[in-house]
């Protein structure tokens, strides 16, 4: 990957070009590539301006930026067990620096979003129902299939969720912090939704639509929690109910399209170890979903 990644190696959504070639799914050593070069092209956050907030940004934002910052600091030891797991089976171990690296770039989220409530007297949250039920949905099972696919579905709502805040808001540390966040999470939603179509490579077509099926009635649960939990701090930066509930579809719809196999070119070399990673998987694990 480049510098320029999330200009050149995301896709524009939108593009009707029909000679634009098919992405190729990156490899675990790009993505090692892409997130340790990321690591040293951060915003730099102007935390000596200070962050004063409004008594009404107070009032509606700070208690969902709690729940946020919480989820944000995992310490990613499940995923790290799923990772290890996965890597062996596939023979992959590159895909564990990938993930440790993922988990940094979630952790520095956590770090500066648990910064900034310290800089405004709030004390950061020890539980939150939202992150407690999003983790007992991840830990069910310990398979990267499982863990991934919930995750594409919370960082697609993170996509507006900092969004509305970073519009909300009139603390400049506040917006280059969920600047930041927005930048990343293009990347995280396309390593995850990769590693998904990895999976879902040599899959039956009639479990593909099952697994889909899943997919959209989990979707519109997380979607629903969401707007429960910080549906105040949403509307305050322009999504009211309708306006999220579309946003969210259409954005989950594009993430659908990315871990869909057809959506790429597959090489000779890719084609064998997708094969190859179905026998390693196993058909019961493989079927799960």
């Amino acid at each position: 990957m480049h510098s320029s990644a999330q200009s050149e190696y995301f896709p524009d959504s939108t593009s009707s070009d029909p000679t634009r070639r098919r992405p190729t799914v990156a490899t675990s050593d790009d993505w090692v590539l892409y997130f340790r070069h990321n690591a040293v092209r951060q915003r730099s956050i102007p935390w000596n301006e200070g962050t004063p907030l409004s008594t009404a940004e107070r009032q509606e934002l700070i208690p969902s930026l709690r729940g946020w910052q919480l989820g944000e600091t995992s310490d990613g030891a499940h995923l790290r067990a799923a990772a290890n797991d996965y890597a062996a089976r596939v023979a992959d171990p590159a895909f564990i620096e990938a993930v440790n690296l993922f988990i940094a770039e979630e952790q520095r989220h956590g770090g500066n979003l648990g910064r900034f409530l310290d800089s405004v007297g709030v004390a950061r949250a020890s539980w939150n129902w939202g992150d407690m039920l999003f983790r007992a949905i991840r830990y069910c099972l310990p398979l990267m299939e499982v863990w991934a696919t919930p995750v594409v579905m919370v960082e697609t709502h993170a996509m507006l969720y900092y969004n509305a805040v970073r519009k909300a808001t009139g603390s400049v540390v506040l917006r280059t912090i969920c600047e930041q966040i927005l930048a990343d999470e293009v990347a995280h939603i396309r390593f995850q939704c990769e590693r998904l179509a990895i999976l879902h490579r040599h899959r039956a077509r009639w479990l593909r639509a099952i697994t889909m099926a899943a997919h959209r009635v989990l979707f519109a649960g997380i979607t629903l929690a969401v707007w429960v939990g910080h549906g105040t701090a949403l509307y305050r930066g322009g999504y009211g109910f309708f306006r999220f509930w579309r946003s969210a579809w259409n954005r989950m719809r594009y993430a659908w399209r990315m871990m869909a196999p057809d959506f790429y070119e597959w090489t000779k070399a890719q084609n064998a170890h997708t094969k190859d990673l179905a026998l390693a998987v196993g058909p019961r694990r493989f079927g799960s979903w």
